[in-house]
């Protein structure tokens, strides 16, 4: 009977996917104070990233010091945002959000990942438009679905969706009504598992065996991708494709 990695070997690769959710929400907020202020009372995108990072137990120090450094009063590292479009097997479209200091380098990486498992980018627009912003508030399984939908309706949310498989429930805003709402409901002591400003496709496409493992495997190689920040597809997928 084989071992099982050692502790340090699964100490280190957390450490090292811990490192890489750092790294992203540190850009996230580089760009974000950059380009509306180091004020995130008045810059809701900043504001958004700053409680990721807190979500993941960053210093307030480490998240100070990336503010300063991308209003200038630090010496830092400028990004930029790229989209890159494109379709995995089955006709699933993903959307590939990046920020970057090196275009050449980002999109030879996102373009290795389409064609290693069998998909293809395509032209900007080609398949954005099946997507629309949304504000998702999240909770887990065994939340009070009442409370929720009562003070989430009342709080000016657009729907709320539990789902049957496994009693989650998303609760939808649009991006100007999401801080209002999360805020409504932290207060009625109602406190989700996660909450974020993002795109969700209108329709998805299901997909099964081993196009559905190909195309899990696909979005992984890209979330890994240090450059990427988010990546967002309208495939649906059974449990065992992450197998």
């Amino acid at each position: 009977m084989g071992r099982g990695p050692s502790i340090e070997a699964r100490k280190n690769a957390v450490d090292a996917r811990k490192g890489k959710i750092f790294t992203k929400i540190i850009r996230e907020i580089s760009v974000a104070a950059r380009s509306g202020g180091g004020d995130p009372a008045g810059n809701p995108r900043l504001r958004v990233a700053i409680d990721k990072g807190l979500g993941v137990n960053m210093s307030k120090d480490v998240l100070e010091r990336a503010i300063k450094k991308a209003t200038g009063e630090l010496e830092g590292v400028e990004y930029e945002e790229i989209r890159y479009e494109g379709y995995a097997p089955g006709g699933v479209a993903v959307i590939v959000d990046c920020l970057t200091d090196n275009k050449v380098r980002t999109v030879a990486d996102v373009r290795h990942a389409f064609t290693k498992f069998g998909g293809n980018l395509g032209t900007d627009g080609s398949v954005a438009f099946l997507f629309h912003k949304r504000g998702v508030i999240w909770f887990d399984a065994g939340a009070d679905e009442d409370r929720i939908t009562e003070a989430a309706i009342d709080a000016g949310a657009d729907d709320v969706i539990v789902y049957p498989e496994d009693g989650s429930i998303d609760v939808i805003t649009t991006p100007d009504t999401f801080h209002e709402v999360k805020a409504t409901l932290e207060a009625a002591g109602l406190v989700p598992g996660e909450a974020e400003v993002t795109y969700r496709a209108d329709n998805n496409v299901k997909v099964e065996g081993d196009t559905a493992r190909q195309v899990a495997k696909l979005l992984g190689w890209l979330e890994d991708i240090d450059d990427v920040q988010y990546v967002y597809s309208n495939a649906d997928l059974p449990e065992d494709a992450y197998a």
